[in-house]
């Protein structure tokens, strides 16, 4: 025959009543003989089958927030799936241990794992109502209840646990009857204030109290506490803040619980049953989303999520992140990225038709100090959740073009093949790189055969030295450079300093590489940067020095990582070239207006083609900075026309040095105020003049030939045009520096090659009409001629002598040395 549920509810709570009361010896008084005879169980049975349960609960730490911090210890983002902070029970005020024992287990210091008189009454009137109108389990009860449902695997496992079955309630009994063997009553107690749920997303008693009070456990008050207390029975229906008249309800039933067992006394309750709830609510925000600094913040969390120190699989390093209670302390200076947010802000606006993003890193360390951008973290007009700053496998964009700032890569091989910074390429308004030039994509050596047309954007002579043309930015010295040093070499150490591509593909080794057409992240170049303020030291781009678990223990994600890639030399001479971009002697220079009132700073422009973005890249010896503007969506077009902060920006601001740079110079005073910067390290005299070396000559030599004799004095060579000269057509007609000359070893000689025409003597004045004609002069004896006078001896030099001094030179073609 079968039950009625009140039945079969009936029929469990007297069996579990039958297993308590064996269990504390009522039986043997007698007191549930007939219940037990009843349902046909003895009492060794029934003491048997309990004993025989699993008596081992699975304790694992519970989820405790993460929180995310700036190098000064600030907050910025706190990760969490339960907003929990563990706390000592010598933490929680005396007055919320009342408070929760009044309403809970006002006996909980008297009883064993269970307390008998309780759930007497409770199986009592619960057996008169026909269902459960009344708890009698014991505080150990509810805490081994709370640990079931928080290791619960799945959401059927939690419901499982919350159900009121027989099997179930026996089970938690053993579990509970097991603890107090192991654990005391203040241990107990303290683990129970740190799982319990006190609504509203506030686990634990320490953030409920700075969730509802903006306090700490430690300093809640009696009603504060009572508050709380009250909260705990049934927390997804009791909230403060939704229903206030509630909760002072049920807070004024706890604070009368606790003058009836004496923890207040009745004039104490009267008084503070009189007062509101008091509530000063204080939101945990979650997440990156309510972070003051929330694209940093998101770059930390991808690095995090990207570091096999944290776990096997992403999903795994999202619940270590949002559950195991670490504390990550990051690179970011406030400073700076205030700063950095100002100057953006001030020179882009977030629903501008371009966008601006600037990206801090330390040398040294690689430490980013600050990530900022023009456009808002979210969604809607002006908004992104894109991080414009990084690459893309940490949420970024795809990267950006960045011009001319890429030419120091190639200053720096010329450098590292020992050319002088005083040697000379040609630098004319246009040209053609011609010929192959080196490559090494994917490691293979090879050559780019392409004709590569290449013009100037800024003015040059027809010869740039290593100085000038980087000052100037010129485009086709720097093809002629590139030509001398390969492309492989400049694409290697542009890697090797971390200038990257965004998408993670290997930097394209085309012949414009020297101009940037490889799109890179702005970290990335502030990386490489930094790279040449220390001295060729590369140090990876870090957000996050230190990861440390609830317990204090350090995580060992992945940290500074740092290598020489270049010679300290090389880099010298690239941090003195750049520094004359800024600072100088050149009026021409691209950074003229990017000084920092007497700190030695260097720095690149960079514009990228047809205009599209505009960079400043610049550092000081303890700061590296990538500035960058361009056209916010793809399609890119040119920002030549585009509202930028307020004003249409032509074709005389669309530049590094006008667009960017301000931004730049406006971010670096900002994060360098009141703070030093050591000035730089000269370079090597022989580096910036090359060795004294005598210039052999190679005039009248063919084209090989001279590059051979050239190398192996250790000079590079350089095309010139072809020149008029008698000397046979493709022979050398003049060089540059002139033959015997002195010149630093690695300096380029220019050849001009003969293109087999002598030049036409210079037109002789007619004479005036009335100048006197001179007479015919005897003929002298001796033949046609006549004999050679006594006083005209024959000369050395053949017939006619020696040659007029002034009409042939030492290079023996008409018209001088060349």
């Amino acid at each position: 025959m079968s039950r009625t549920r009140g039945e079969r509810g009936f029929v469990s709570q007297l069996l579990l009543f039958v297993v308590i009361s064996a269990l504390t010896g009522a039986l043997a008084a007698g007191l549930v003989v007939p219940f037990a005879g009843l349902l046909g169980l003895s009492t060794q049975s029934t003491t048997d089958a309990f004993e025989n349960m699993d008596a081992n609960l699975q304790d694992p730490p519970l989820p405790e927030r993460s929180r995310l911090l700036a190098a000064d210890g600030s907050l910025i983002a706190t990760f969490y799936d339960q907003n929990r902070v563990e706390v000592p029970l010598k933490q929680v005020a005396k007055v919320m241990q009342n408070a929760l024992l009044a309403i809970e287990d006002a006996r909980f210091y008297q009883h064993g794992p269970l307390d008998a008189q309780g759930t007497l009454r409770a199986f009592v009137r619960n057996s008169q109502s026909g269902g459960v109108s009344q708890g009698g389990s014991s505080l150990t009860q509810q805490y081994v209840k709370q640990v079931l449902f928080e290791t619960a695997a799945t959401e059927a496992e939690q419901q499982k646990v919350v159900e009121d079955s027989y099997g179930r309630k026996l089970q938690e009994l053993r579990y509970a009857v097991e603890l107090e063997k192991t654990m005391t009553k203040d241990e107990i107690l303290e683990k129970y204030f740190n799982i319990v749920y006190f609504g509203d997303g506030a686990y634990g008693v320490e953030s409920a109290a700075k969730h509802y009070f903006s306090t700490s456990a430690s300093k809640l008050t009696l009603t504060q506490a009572a508050t709380l207390a009250s909260i705990v029975r049934d927390p997804n229906n009791v909230n403060p803040a939704v229903d206030p008249q509630a909760t002072l309800s049920r807070r004024n039933l706890v604070l009368s619980r606790m003058a009836d067992v004496g923890m207040i006394s009745q004039p104490t309750y009267e008084e503070a049953r009189k007062a509101g709830l008091g509530l000063r609510m204080n939101k945990t925000p979650r997440g990156c989303y309510y972070s003051p600094y929330p694209f940093f913040c998101d770059y930390a969390e991808q690095v995090l999520l990207d570091d096999p120190a944290l776990g096997k699989t992403r999903d795994e390093r999202r619940r270590v992140i949002d559950q195991g209670g670490l504390t990550i302390r990051t690179t970011l200076d406030p400073q700076a990225q205030r700063a950095a947010d100002k100057a953006v802000s001030e020179n882009v606006h977030p629903t501008d038709g371009a966008i601006g993003a600037l990206s801090m890193v330390e040398p040294g360390t690689g430490y980013i100090k600050a990530m900022a951008q023009s456009r808002g973290y979210g969604r809607g007009k002006g908004k992104t959740f894109i991080n414009l700053n990084a690459q893309h496998k940490y949420n970024g964009s795809i990267g950006y073009q960045p011009g001319s700032t890429f030419k120091p890569f190639v200053l720096a091989a010329a450098i590292r093949q020992g050319i002088p910074l005083t040697a000379e390429f040609p630098s004319p308004g246009s040209t053609v790189i011609t010929g192959p030039v080196r490559t090494c994509e994917n490691g293979k050596p090879g050559y780019n055969r392409l004709p590569w047309k290449v013009s100037n954007s800024t003015s040059a002579g027809s010869t740039s030295t290593l100085i000038s043309g980087t000052t100037h930015s010129v485009n086709t010295f720097f093809g002629n450079l590139e030509k001398q040093t390969g492309i492989c070499e400049p694409a290697n150490i542009a890697t090797r300093l971390g200038a990257t591509r965004s998408d993670g593909d290997p930097l394209q080794q085309v012949k414009p590489f020297t101009l940037g057409v490889n799109e890179i992240a702005p970290v990335s170049m502030a990386e490489a940067y930094a790279s040449f303020a220390a001295r060729g030291l590369h140090c990876k781009a870090i957000p996050i020095t230190e990861v440390t678990d609830r317990t204090g223990n350090q995580v060992k994600v992945q940290g500074p990582q740092c290598k020489q890639e270049i010679p300290k030399e090389v880099a010298d001479g690239v941090n003195y070239t750049l520094r004359q971009v800024i600072d100088g002697p050149d009026p021409g220079r691209t950074g003229a207006d990017m000084h920092l009132d007497g700190r030695q700073a260097a720095g690149k422009t960079g514009t990228s083609e047809d205009r599209i973005g505009v960079w400043f890249m610049g550092y000081t010896t303890n700061l590296a900075t990538a500035a960058v503007i361009t056209d916010a969506d793809p399609p890119q077009k040119s920002l030549l026309g585009t509202r930028i902060a307020g004003r249409t920006v032509g074709g005389d601001q669309v530049w590094g040095g006008k667009l960017a740079g301000p931004m730049w110079t406006a971010a670096m005073k900002g994060a360098l105020e009141g703070r030093k910067s050591a000035n730089f390290v000269e370079p090597n005299p022989d580096l910036v003049q090359g060795i004294p070396t005598n210039v052999p000559s190679v005039i009248s030599m063919g084209r090989s030939k001279a590059e051979r004799t050239l190398k192996a004095a250790g000079f590079t060579m350089a095309m010139g045009s072809y020149v008029d000269s008698g000397l046979p057509r493709g022979t050398v007609a003049r060089q540059s520096p002139g033959p015997n000359s002195t010149a630093g070893s690695g300096t380029t000689v220019t050849i001009y090659l003969s293109d087999g025409t002598p030049p036409a003597p210079p037109p002789q004045p007619p004479l005036p009409p009335d100048l006197p004609r001179v007479p015919d002069l005897p003929k002298p004896p001796g033949g046609p001629d006549g004999p050679r006078g006594p006083n005209l001896p024959r000369g050395p030099g053949g017939p006619n002598g020696p040659g007029i001094p002034g009409l042939l030179g030492a290079s023996g073609f008409l018209g001088g040395t060349g």
